[in-house]
C-alpha cells in the first residue's frame, strides 16, 4: 500500500499534537509493511484554486499554477492508494491549509456532468481517487465537537473513507502528569495504522483506546486544571510553546486545585517505597487543610486534617505556591521562617523527586 500522510498543522517544534498523532499512525502503518511518504503542508507551496478551469479546458488534469501542489504534491496524490488527512480541528472542521490542498485536487475530475445512481449531479473522475482516514485533534474533551468535520469527510470521500480517527481534549493528553494516558492513545493510533494496512478499517475498540478519557472520574477537574492552565499563561505572559519549554506547572488558586495539580505531578518512581502521610495547613489568602497518603507507589489527596501525619508543613498559600511553580526558593524561604515542617524534615527533601518531571 502506497500512502500520502498529510499534516496540515502549522506548528512544528514538537508543538503540534495533530502531527504527533499522525506521526504514530504513520508508525503503526510502516510496521504493517505500507510505504508513506509524510508531507507536511506548511512547508509547501500551494497557492488557492482561482476557478479559471484551465485543468477542465486549456490543459485537462493540470492546474495553471506553478507551484508545489503542480509540481509535486498532486502527482503524488493520484499515485497514492491512500491519503490520511491530518488536521487540527479549526473553527469546527478543517483548516486553511488542508481545505486548500483539497480545492486544489480539483484536476482530478473531468468537466462532464453525469447522474449518479442515487440521482444526484457529480463530475466523472479523469483518475482513480485514492482512499482517505481523516485524522484530527481538539481541545475540547467531547467527542462531539467533531461532528462537523465528520459530515464534511463522510459527504466529501464518501465510500472512500476508510476511518476517522478523532481525539478530542488533546492539549490535555500531552500536559502534566498524563505520561501512562498519553503512552497507552499512542500504542492505540499505532495499531489504527496497522489495521488500515491490514483490513483498511479501525476497529471500534481500537477507537475507543484513541478516545479514552484524559481525566478518570475521580480525577474530574478538566475544565477547572484547563482554566487554570491559561490563567497562569496570560498572568506570566508566555504562550502554551513558552509555557511548555519552561517546564512550568498551572498555579493553583484553591485548596481543591492545589490538590489536583500536586496529584498529577507524583512521580512513582521519584517516590519509590515511600510511605508517608504529608499534611499541609496554609493560611493567608487560601485558608484551609489537606493531606496527601503516600504508599504503593499510588497517592491519595484529601481535605481535612490526618491524625497521626508523617510531616506537616504550616505556610501561607500564596508562598508555597511561588515554591510549587519555581517562582520562590523553597530552602531559602525555610531558613527565613517563613514557613514551619513538623516532623519527618527529610521527606520535604524527597519532595522534587516525588513530584518532579516524570
Amino acid at each position: 500500500m502506497k500512502v500520502l500522510a498529510l499534516n496540515s498543522s502549522p506548528r512544528g517544534g514538537g508543538q503540534s499534537k495533530t502531527e504527533w498523532m499522525l506521526d504514530h499512525l504513520v508508525s503503526g502503518m510502516q510496521a504493517a509493511g505500507a510505504e508513506v511518504e509524510k508531507i507536511d503542508l506548511r512547508q509547501k507551496k500551494i497557492n488557492y484554486c482561482i476557478g479559471c478551469f484551465t485543468c477542465w479546458t486549456k490543459t485537462p488534469g493540470q492546474c495553471l499554477h506553478k507551484d508545489d501542489m503542480s509540481a509535486e504534491l498532486f502527482p503524488k496524490f493520484i499515485a497514492s492508494d491512500l491519503v490520511v488527512y491530518a488536521t487540527p480541528l479549526y473553527h469546527y472542521t478543517i483548516n486553511a491549509q488542508l481545505k486548500t490542498f483539497i480545492e486544489r485536487t480539483l484536476p482530478i475530475l473531468e468537466p462532464f456532468l453525469i447522474k449518479k445512481e442515487n440521482g444526484k449531479t457529480s463530475h466523472p473522475l479523469r483518475y482513480p481517487h485514492p482512499d482517505a482516514v481523516c485524522v484530527s485533534v481538539a481541545g475540547f474533551p467531547e467527542i462531539s465537537v467533531f461532528d462537523q468535520l465528520s459530515h464534511y469527510v463522510r459527504f466529501l470521500y464518501k465510500d472512500k473513507l476508510l476511518a476517522e480517527i478523532y481525539r478530542p481534549a488533546a492539549e490535555t493528553m500531552l500536559g502534566y502528569g498524563k505520561e501512562d494516558v498519553r503512552n497507552d492513545i499512542a500504542l492505540g493510533v499505532q495499531q489504527a495504522g496497522k489495521e488500515l494496512v491490514e483490513s483498511k478499517s479501525v476497529s471500534p475498540k481500537t477507537l475507543e483506546v484513541i478516545q479514552q478519557p484524559v481525566f478518570s472520574a475521580s480525577e474530574g477537574g478538566f475544565h477547572g486544571l484547563g482554566n487554570l492552565f491559561w490563567k497562569t499563561c496570560i498572568e506570566d505572559g508566555v504562550t502554551p510553546k513558552e509555557f511548555e519549554k519552561k517546564g512550568m506547572i498551572p498555579r493553583p488558586d484553591s485548596l481543591e486545585s492545589f490538590m489536583a495539580i500536586l496529584k498529577l505531578g507524583f512521580n512513582p518512581q521519584g517516590a519509590g517505597d515511600t510511605q508517608a502521610i504529608m499534611q499541609f495547613c496554609f493560611s493567608g489568602s487560601v485558608e484551609g487543610d489537606c493531606f496527601f497518603s503516600i504508599e504503593n507507589g499510588l497517592i491519595q489527596a484529601e481535605a481535612g486534617k490526618h491524625a497521626q501525619p508523617t510531616v506537616t508543613i504550616r505556610a501561607p498559600f500564596e508562598m508555597w505556591m511561588d515554591i510549587m511553580t519555581g517562582k520562590a526558593d523553597g530552602q531559602e524561604l525555610f531558613f527565613q521562617e517563613k514557613y514551619t515542617v513538623e516532623g519527618d524534615f527529610a521527606l520535604l527533601m524527597k519532595m522534587e523527586a516525588m513530584f518532579g518531571k516524570k
